[in-house]
């Protein structure tokens, strides 16, 4: 199969988070099941330019990866480039899939794929959801889907990285169809040595600063907890929004039980190890790419009802979840901390193997072509 990804953003630029991780270990993993992939992305860095050469095509990873540059440096990330080569080349793809949307490039690269027939996924991967329509520029969005997204979803394949996502995206819009499968994501090794708990509760928040990840709601939480405790906090954002969090955290008088150690990569999995407890209260989720990379690593979670994996944790025993205001959270963790330590431990030896076994690439890859072949041979 020839295979086009279609994203605004690819790897290196992690400041994204854990979507980009995701679609490039998606394309690795194609590459290496023997199809032929090209990924069409733009040389967005947050508010920087990624420091590759432009238009023109690199291997990253064994994948074939074209750079174009944008002409917004915002989250529109508008590419002319881009738009004019995928118009010329669409046709000599048997399937396009495009990742996330109310992006210029999502949507218009969709539009520009159903005027050549060529048929269409698309993965909003949490960005077309009941909370996204009205978290930022809902007006805009409206007006957006209203004009032209409805249709070009409708004429469209949906992707949705977990049943809580496909049941959202179902009573939003209907599709030519729906797939739910789950994001590749890099696990920890199964050798990776858990360290032992202390007398002080390691707590863990570990993604992208902003609004709808709840770091909010956990810092409010802080206080009403009555057990010992530190907090790391793992991630980048907007400056303006962490120092709006650094203040919540001093008038609580909670900052001298926090850390904030920015963005973690090649190290991640040693930031799990050395914690007790993984919380992520999101206010929406489509799936949570951390709570698999924690729980590989053996620390239990504690996430809101709101995040894709919720069902998953619960059936399979993994962690809890909350409410997303703060006292659910403080109650949740002074429970956790003075009646559940052994489940703690329980977990932290349960949980790798479950990882390893449910979300084992060689099982997950053949999914993915299945439904790349049901699109094809459906259009």
């Amino acid at each position: 199969m020839k295979i086009l990804q279609i994203n605004a953003s690819y790897k290196p630029a992690y400041i994204y988070g854990g979507p980009t991780m995701s679609v490039a270990k998606l394309c690795e993993q194609l590459v290496n099941a023997g199809n032929s992939v090209t990924v069409f992305t733009t040389t967005a860095n947050g508010k920087d330019e990624l420091p590759v050469m432009a238009n023109k095509t690199i291997i990253v990873d064994g994948v074939e990866v074209i750079y174009f540059k944008r002409n917004t440096k915002d989250h529109s990330h508008f590419s002319p480039a881009l738009l004019t080569r995928l118009w010329k080349d669409a046709p000599k793809f048997d399937v396009i899939h495009i990742h996330a949307w109310w992006n210029l490039v999502s949507v218009l690269s969709a539009f520009i794929a159903v005027s050549r027939n060529v048929p269409v996924i698309i993965s909003p991967r949490g960005t077309l959801s009941s909370y996204s329509f009205t978290n930022k520029n809902n007006l805009a969005k409206k007006l957006l889907h209203n004009l032209l997204g409805k249709r070009l979803l409708r004429q469209s394949y949906l992707h949705a990285t977990s049943n809580a996502e496909l049941k959202n995206l179902a009573e939003i819009i209907t599709p030519k169809g729906m797939f739910d499968i789950p994001n590749f994501v890099k696990i920890a090794p199964s050798s990776i040595p858990k360290k032992p708990s202390g007398k002080v509760l390691k707590l863990l928040f570990f993604s992208r600063i902003e609004e709808k990840k709840g770091l909010d709601i956990l810092l409010h939480a802080l206080p009403l907890l009555t057990i010992p405790y530190h907090l790391t906090i793992a991630g980048d954002g907007d400056n303006a929004y962490i120092d709006l969090l650094k203040n919540i955290a001093r008038y609580n008088q909670s900052e001298s039980n926090i850390s904030w150690i920015g963005f973690q990569n090649e190290n991640k999995f040693d930031v799990f190890v050395d914690h007790d407890l993984l919380v992520l209260p999101s206010y929406n989720e489509n799936f949570g790419n951390v709570v698999i990379e924690s729980l590989s690593a053996g620390t239990p979670v504690l996430i809101s009802e709101q995040v894709g994996l919720a069902n998953y944790v619960v059936k399979n025993e993994l962690g809890w979840l909350c409410e997303t205001t703060p006292r659910s959270i403080s109650d949740a963790i002074n429970d956790i901390a003075t009646t559940k330590t052994d489940r703690l431990a329980q977990i932290s030896l349960d949980a790798p193997g479950i990882i390893h076994r449910d979300f084992d690439e060689d099982q997950l890859i053949k999914k993915y072509i299945d439904m790349y072949q049901q699109v094809i041979n459906h259009v």
